[in-house]
Parts: structure tokens; sequence; C-alpha cells
């Protein structure tokens, strides 16, 4: 049996922590092995410690550990590195672990100085301190070879030791700013600097501001370049305390004037992990595969896709840099993760706080949600392949996870929700600057990329017909494109893109019903009636739900129910109104918007063939 249960007080010795994770029988058929067990006790929390020791590859980079090069073949990863001059590759086995409790990673050499090796490390909480138990089991090729591995091993305990302190500082000052764990990238080379310096005035020129040209900078020169390899820009705008719109603006612009490059990266629904990196849109691949979790997935999901940055091969050549495949830091979403033979138990004390998580199992296709509530009282939760329903948990709970299958099978438990730190293309897609930069930009002629939920809103001039009457068509022309300009600078402002003009229509996309609500209100207000530079009047309809993004006439352009509805809308609006479905008020901040402007709302029906009444508001804006 596998248990993962809470440790003693005192320091368990090697035997202890080896009971507590035995060998696999077949690694010890190839010998006996070779052990260290070395125990670090830290003024910090688990929790604190937990990103930065799960983090293996910053952490033992910090510790001198040599680069390694991994290659996912045949769903499987393959790693190489050189130590002490000798090439060793192996295969790397799935990770387990339970966040800020303990993770483990084994590795099955093909050629090198064992014939496997374990790495377990293990968090005990001690109030508002930790101990940190370091294990290593290797299982030698030879004599030699375990010679060899003795004296390789005794300077690594000193390194730990080193580098955990630092650490410890790190967490314990407030005041500290830097991770123990960064390195600053090399220097620039000299005809790199100068580009860079050049192309950053043309960046002041593309009206960036100069402070955040500066930043930005300074962060390609210096930053790490494992941060370096793929730049998220909401992250960065945190980073340098900037609006995140600021942000993406002079990152598209950066690539514009080639100081980084665009990456459209596909994403696995699963680990997570990027699959592919795209570098236009329209090579989006209809479907992937992720040999690592074994499946194969389409791509028109809300968050298949996420929009990165790089910095320009001719500024820094950065290449993905490894001294650990570092599962878990690479899948923070998975709190979880526990592979079990056929009929085996485990026991693992979690640190899953208050929320809502669910739990995978490997071949069985539906997940299984569940909630940890601080008021729950079930403080442990059994689980089998298969479990339709889980109760609420208290917190911390403790899983007993037991495989009555034939097969083994991997448990995992993670968090449903996706990071915010993610650009998403429907974010992009609805940014005007974008769309201003990247005309060449289009879909794939066979894909149907999903943008997610956008706010779609049409205007539509009131009384043409009227307007080229007595303008003429040279006049009502140019009254038509001056709306159209004073239309595209209101959406931008309020955070969205236009998508399109039809005649004398216009459709806009938002990623907020909040901010698509006010840019209607403001474009209604500024055609009132009575204008004499301008005498055009437009009403306007809006509506919220998921859309994809398809390639018509070589541009982006939005399709779905959520688009047909928008316009149809428009019927129920005359001149300075604005009409949207009822269910809008809803979303969040909406009704607070409303009531801020105190909207008198009009509620009439929309009967769709086929279909039953849809409650539509009406609000006279301008009249």
């Amino acid at each position: 049996m596998l248990e993962t249960t809470a440790l003693a007080t005192a320091p368990p010795s090697a035997e202890e922590f080896v009971s507590r994770h035995p060998w696999a029988p077949e690694l010890l058929a190839q010998g006996r092995p070779l052990e260290f067990l070395w125990h670090f006790e830290l003024a910090a929390t688990a929790s604190e410690l937990w990103p930065y020791i799960s983090d293996t590859s910053r952490l033992n980079r910090a510790m001198g550990v040599t680069r390694m090069y991994f290659e996912e073949r045949e769903g499987a990863l393959h790693g190489r590195a050189v130590n002490g001059g000798f090439l060793q590759e192996w295969v790397e086995v799935p990770w387990t672990w339970v966040a800020e409790r303990q993770m483990t990673s084994v590795r099955l050499y093909s050629r090198g100085f064992g014939h496997s090796v374990r790495g377990i490390f293990e968090l005990q909480p001690l109030g508002d301190r930790t101990r940190v138990s370091v294990y290593f089991g290797w299982v030698p090729r030879g004599f030699w070879q375990r010679w060899l591995l003795s004296l390789g091993m005794r300077p690594l305990e000193r390194e730990f030791q080193r580098v955990l302190s630092e650490v410890e500082q790190a967490v314990s000052d407030v005041r500290r700013k830097s991770n123990p764990l960064m390195k600053t990238a090399p220097e620039l080379a000299p005809e790199a600097a100068e580009r860079l310096g050049v192309l950053a005035k043309r960046l002041l020129n593309e009206d960036v501001d100069a402070g955040l040209v500066e930043q930005l900078v300074a962060h390609l020169k210096s930053a790490d370049e494992m941060d370096l390899f793929r730049i998220q820009v909401l992250p960065l705008a945190r980073r340098f305390g900037v609006p995140e719109d600021a942000m993406l603006e002079a990152c598209l612009k950066a690539t514009r004037v080639g100081i980084l490059a665009l990456s459209w990266d596909v994403i696995c629904p699963h680990c997570r992990g990027v699959r592919s990196e795209i570098h236009t849109l329209g090579e989006i691949p209809r479907k992937q595969d992720c040999g690592a979790c074994g499946i194969d997935f389409e791509t028109d999901d809300d968050n298949a896709i996420e929009v990165t940055f790089h910095v320009h091969p001719s500024i820094r050549a950065v290449e993905r840099q490894f001294f650990c495949s570092a599962e878990p830091a690479f899948k923070a979403h998975i709190k979880l993760q526990q592979r079990l033979p056929p009929g085996q138990r485990a026991r693992c004390d979690t640190a899953l706080g208050p929320g809502s998580y669910r739990l995978r199992v490997s071949g069985i296709e539906a997940p299984t949600p569940f909630e940890v509530r601080a008021e729950a009282t079930a403080a442990e939760l059994s689980v089998k392949p298969g479990s339709r329903e889980l109760p609420p948990a208290a917190p911390s709970p403790t899983l007993v996870l037991e495989n009555d299958s034939a097969e083994a099978r991997t448990f995992v438990v993670e968090t449903p929700t996706w990071a915010d730190d993610a650009l998403r293309p429907s974010r992009l897609l609805s940014f005007q600057q974008f769309r201003d930069l990247f005309t060449e930009e289009y879909v794939g002629s066979d894909v149907q990329l999903s943008v997610g939920r956008q706010t779609i809103l049409f205007t539509d001039v009131v009384g043409s017909t009227k307007l080229y009457a007595t303008r003429g068509d040279p006049g009502a022309f140019v009254d038509v494109k001056r709306h159209f300009t004073e239309i595209l600078e209101v959406v931008k402002q309020h955070h969205g893109a236009v998508v399109k003009t039809i005649g004398d229509a216009a459709m806009a996309a938002f990623s907020s019903p909040v901010d698509a609500i006010a840019a209607a209100e403001r474009i209604l207000l500024g055609l009132p009636p009575g204008r004499e530079d301008l005498k055009i009047r437009v009403r306007a309809s809006l509506n919220t739900g998921p859309c994809i993004a398809v390639s018509l006439n070589t541009n982006i352009d939005y399709f779905g129910n959520t688009v047909n509805l928008a316009a149809k809308l428009q019927a129920f609006a005359e001149a300075g109104q604005l009409a949207f479905p009822k269910a809008l008020v809803e979303q969040p901040g909406v009704q607070a918007l409303l009531d801020e402007r105190q909207a008198k709302l009009v509620e009439l029906a929309y009967d769709p063939p086929g279909g039953s009444a849809m409650p539509v508001l009406r609000w006279d804006v301008n009249p």
C-alpha cells in the first residue's frame, strides 16, 4: 500500500522515509539502491515555500546543476544531459505530487551512471516553520558508477542548504523584491544592443509612453531568460504597474517594429501545456494532440489558444531552458497527481483551501466536481475511478485514493478555472489596436476559432434615405465616414474593436458588456438631434454570448447566434435608442451602470420564428 500521511515531529530516518515511499519492485530488481536523505528546517510556511521548491528547474539552476534537454516522443518525455563529461539519457516518468506537501520524480536511464533514480521532496508544516526533506535514491549500473555517484552527490546537500537559506530569507524579508532563483540574462551583443536602441526610438515614434518603452527595453536586456522565452502581457503589466491595455498596445507595436514576435499558442485542456506555437492566426490547426495526456482535442474551445510574445531573435536568441522537467511548477493548476497500480490505495493529506475543484482519472472521460468549504465537516474523501459525486470537504482534506480497476490509473485534482494571466483571442480580437496594426492576420478557411463570450454592438444610421436625398451622394458619404470615425474612437476608448462596417451600419465587439453599453451610450449622446456639423442620428442594439471568428474577405469576422440576435434587435430601436436582451442586466456591473445613469427602460418582447418569446429592454438614451 502506498501511503502519504502526516509526519511525526522528529525528522524521519531513511528507513521510515522509504517505508512511506516504497520502491517499485521492478526498479529494485535492477540492483541495490544508493540513498541520500537530507532535512532542512526553514522559517517559512509550506505555502510560502512551495512556489520555490516546486520550480525545480530554477532550483537546480541556482544550485549549478547541468542544463537538461527534453523532447516528447510517442507520448513519453525523453531527457538528456552531460554530467562530468558523460552523456546521460533517460525517460522522465510523469511526476506525482500533492501541492504544498510532497512531490516525486522518477527517471529511467537508457544511458548513464544509473538504471534509475527517484527524487522525493516532502514539506512538513511545523507551525510557522516547515521541515523540507529531500531524498534521492539511485540504482547504479555497477561498482564504479556507485562510487562516482557517491562523490557527485556529496556537494549537493551543501548546495541545497545554501539555496534554501536564500529562499528562506526571500520569504521572511517582505521588503525584498528579488527572487533568489532568478538569474539575470547575459549581456546583449553590441550589435543587438544597438539594434534594440534604434527600434526603441521607433517605438517612441509610435506614441508609446517613454517610461513604458524604457521598462520594456530594460526587461529584454536583463530579465531571466526563462521568463523571456514566453512573455505574458497581463503579468508584465502588473509588474510594470501600467494598465493592461497600454501594455498590450506597447507589445503589439513592439512586434510591428521588430522588437518582439507574436505567438498563438495551442494549449492542452488537461495539462494546460503549450502543444504548438503558431506564428500567424491563419495557421492554427483545427485539431491538436497531447501525447503526454493521451488525448486529441479541438482548438475551437475558449481556452485552446493563448496569445504570447517572444523576444525577436535579432535582439536575443532565447531558447526554452530546462534544468529539470519541473512538472508541478508548470502545472500549477494541478493540486494533486498520483498514479496508482491496480489494487493499490494512497492516503494523501492535502492543503486544499476553500474553493471549487474537479477530479480527473485517466481512462474516465467525465471529471467529478467537488468543493472545499470552510463550514464543511468531512475531513476525508474516498475516491475511486468512476466516482460520480463527492460531498463538500473541510479545508485541507485527506483524500483516500483507491484504484479498484484492472489497470494503472492517474488521479488528478485540479482547479477548474483557467488562469487570469492568459491573454485569449477573445480579448485580442476585440482590441482595436490589434485590428489596426495586424490587418494581414486572418483565420484559416477551415478553422472556426472560439473567441468566448463577446458583447456585439450594432449601430445603424436612421433616415439614411433622406440623408442621401438632401446631402447628395458625395456629401452623405462624407458625413457617414465622419460618423464612422467618431464611432471608431468611442469604441477604442471603451476597450472594444470595430469588426466591420456595412453600408452605413457598424459592428463592434467588446469583452465586457459594461464597456459595450457605455460605448453605445456615448455614441448616441454624441449624435444628438439638432447637431449642426453632423446631421446624423443612429440607433443601436447589442447582445452578449459566445462567438466564433471566421475568415471573410481576408478579414476576421464574428459569426453565430449572438451576432445574429444583436443585429435583429435593431428593429426595436429608433434614433437615439439602445435595445438589448433583458437577460443582459444579470451580467456583472450592468445593473449598477444603468442605475448610475438613471436609465428609464421599456420592456418589449421579441418573438423569433419557431422560438419562445424573449424580453427585450429599450433605453431612450438621446431622444
